[in-house]
């Protein structure tokens, strides 16, 4: 069975330098295990097409890691799209069959990033965009990034949607009071950036995103962020008051896509399935941040037939961004 997996990270050492300087220096405080991962961050090539092999992974789609582009200055932002995507685009060349990419857009200049988006694509072997969150506090549904929406879905090409840290004022009022340590990760990977991703959406759907572009196609990892648990609550906000043309959930079933990104949890991946159907559900480890083997060893054990196994590991994938 053939395996793809869609959240997979990488990182270069000019982006460890620049916006990735704190993930670097968090690594040189916790040691070993950190500093491992920075050289598995920065390693596209036989190292990870190795560990690939190990876990049987057949496929990695890569992404620039967190927290991206979306917080720098508008001119960083482009040189840094420019370049961190052409080193993927050489992994790509080297990898063709093993590695894929989403492009890294600089949306703090939108027309900039519709441009990279539609030159990543294609010859490249580039399967769509990544997008870490909002951009200093504005999200997709600000009308600012419409243009990198509308080159999005003439291009066919679905935007992988990434947790970020919620914005300051949010961290201090709901998430700050504790040691400096818990509040990073009460505000991150503990809770914070899934629901702030799942803000995200909603916005989106609710700024009417989805109906200006109907075949535009976000993907969010984690088991949907929380989203599914709230796929029937969310609708207490009827299209009378939303004025909307579809309910909420209808656009979280029809634009959305789900991976698993670190989430090998039977309980949450029933709940996705059971909102969502299989047709929407893929595969995915979190590399390096968690294990391939583990993500693998899950896959083979969650409750589904052997056909809907095979398109959640690869089908779907392959429907969604034509790998």
């Amino acid at each position: 069975m053939r395996t793809i997996t869609l959240e997979e990270h990488f990182a270069t050492p000019d982006f460890l330098d620049g916006p990735g300087r704190e993930l670097k220096e968090q690594a040189r405080q916790i040691g070993s295990r950190a500093e491992q991962l920075m050289r598995d961050l920065c390693d596209l090539g036989e190292g990870r097409i190795a560990q690939m092999d190990a876990a049987g992974i057949d496929m990695q789609v890569l992404s620039l890691t967190a927290p991206g582009l979306e917080q720098l200055d508008t001119s960083d932002a482009v040189a840094l799209a420019r370049d961190t995507n052409d080193a993927l685009a050489e992994a790509i060349a080297r990898h063709p069959a093993r590695l894929s990419g989403f492009a890294a857009l600089p949306i703090a200049a939108p027309d900039d990033a519709a441009r990279e988006l539609e030159r990543r694509l294609g010859k490249e072997g580039f399967a769509g965009a990544v997008i870490n969150g909002h951009q200093r506090g504005r999200y997709l549904d600000d009308k600012f990034f419409w243009p990198v929406l509308e080159a999005a879905e003439s291009l066919g090409a679905p935007i992988y949607l990434h947790p970020t840290r919620p914005p300051k004022p949010v961290i201090d009022a709901s998430f700050g009071g504790f040691a400096p340590l818990v509040t990073e990760m009460l505000a991150g990977p503990g809770f914070g950036w899934h629901i702030e991703t799942a803000v995200h959406v909603l916005r989106m759907v609710l700024g009417g995103v989805f109906d200006r572009f109907p075949r535009l196609q976000i993907v969010i990892g984690h088991m949907g962020e929380g989203l599914p648990f709230f796929m029937q609550r969310v609708d207490v906000m009827p299209v009378e008051l939303t004025k909307l043309k579809r309910p909420v959930s209808a656009y979280l079933r029809d634009n959305l896509h789900y991976t698993f990104a670190g989430f090998n949890f039977p309980p949450t991946f029933l709940d996705l399935l059971l909102e969502i159907g299989v047709s929407r559900i893929m595969f995915s480890a979190d590399y390096p941040y968690a294990s391939m083997a583990k993500a693998r060893a899950f896959l083979e054990q969650i409750p589904v037939s052997a056909t809907d196994r095979a398109l959640i590991a690869h089908g779907n994938a392959e429907k969604l961004l034509g790998l």
